[in-house]
């Protein structure tokens, strides 16, 4: 079955994370890479060690000839300055694999938010213009902020510019680097500041773009802290789909419904950050839909 023959969305899940599955998963897809194509990752703070395995995504990457890309951060780290951010990615060994662009790296461009609340405009990696297709490649994981990190994570606060990631965390009221975070606005605002970045995102890159989520290593922290606490949950597999918000609602779901006890600290994590909000409201504002179809692929 593919995107054409349901009005849902489909997700596809295969449990065995491996390179080879990654790609066919891709494939599954049924929408290709092509021009240049820039790959969305988190390529993790230094002594982080539960990002994306380049064992894992090197197959892909070369398949599709991608770029790495990546924007610093909005905190103080190793990286949130170009040099140090290049530096992190050599040693989790993204630059061996891929060229890796830092697209904020000559400053951000401006794309505007059609339906926000709280942003009228977003503000992303200058480098990401030079793309002609975008794959968001995320892993799936809890998140000290946001509850959990996925795809929807990975396209707001991901491809935003260092300014454009506190202007997100600010709903609107800040690019000034390091974000004060004491004073930050109610967590629903965060939320919601998010699921407009996407939009913006979205509104440019139209069909150009795809989702895959590789949940593994999941801890209740993202691979933005450096010191993580301890993975307490096994892995689940890749997922992937043409629509966001369902890919995204499929990771919680999965974790929701796995049989394994470790999946108690991560959903505490999830729901006391009120995290499925940001689902609720991207597909209030037409960004995707949280009833999809699950469509298991065998492993090869």
């Amino acid at each position: 079955m593919n995107e054409k023959q349901s009005e849902k969305p489909v997700v596809y899940f295969c449990r065995r994370i491996t390179a080879d599955n990654l790609v066919n998963i891709y494939r599954m897809l049924g929408r290709e890479a092509k021009g240049r194509v820039a790959i969305k990752i988190s390529t993790g703070e230094a002594g982080n060690p539960n990002h994306l395995s380049t064992d894992v995504i090197k197959k892909l990457v070369h398949l599709v000839d991608g770029t790495i890309v990546e924007c610093n951060t909005a905190y103080d780290g190793r990286r949130n300055n170009v040099a140090d951010h290049l530096q992190t990615a050599a040693e989790h060994g993204f630059t061996a694999i891929a060229e890796v662009d830092i697209m904020d790296a000559e400053g951000d461009i401006s794309l505007p938010v059609r339906n926000g609340r709280h942003l009228k405009e977003n503000f992303v990696g200058k480098n990401w213009r030079n793309y002609d297709f975008t794959i968001v490649l995320s892993h799936f994981k809890g998140h000290p902020m946001g509850g959990f990190g996925g795809a929807l994570k990975n396209v707001a606060i991901g491809m935003a510019s260092s300014a454009g990631k506190a202007w997100i965390h600010t709903a609107g009221q800040s690019k000034t680097v390091p974000v004060d975070w004491d004073n930050i606005p109610p967590q629903n605002d965060f939320l919601e500041s998010m699921a407009e970045a996407c939009e913006s995102v979205f509104d440019v890159a139209g069909e150009n773009i795809l989702y895959i989520n590789v949940a593994n290593n999941l801890s209740v922290d993202c691979d933005c802290v450096a010191e993580p606490e301890a993975v307490e949950m096994k892995d689940i597999g890749i997922l992937a789909s043409l629509d966001p918000v369902a890919l995204d609602r499929a990771c919680v779901d999965m974790v929701y419904n796995s049989d394994d006890p470790g999946k108690a600290h991560l959903i505490e994590r999830i729901e006391s950050r009120n995290a499925t909000h940001i689902l609720d409201y991207a597909e209030q504002l037409g960004l995707g839909s949280q009833n999809y179809i699950l469509e298991t692929v065998e492993p090869v």
